[in-house]
């Protein structure tokens, strides 16, 4: 079973919807803001995905803005 960020999967857990999810939460100006230098190259190069680079914390925080948001 692989980890991502940190996090293990759950049954019914899609990590590329958490992925959409998350990138809908937050813009560009925001994550850029979060995220390292070496965090953002990685996630506009592609070679990471923002449940990559972010950890539970942030993933986290970032879901409860977009929930508080819906509201």
């Amino acid at each position: 079973m692989s980890v991502v960020a940190g996090i293990m999967p759950v049954s019914g857990y899609d990590p590329d919807d958490l992925n959409d999810t998350l990138e809908a939460a937050v813009t560009d100006d925001e994550l850029r803001e979060l995220l390292t230098d070496d965090q953002w190259e990685r996630y506009q190069r592609k070679d990471a995905a923002l449940i990559d680079v972010l950890d539970e914390a942030e993933i986290e925080r970032l879901l409860d803005q977009r929930a508080e948001s819906t509201e």
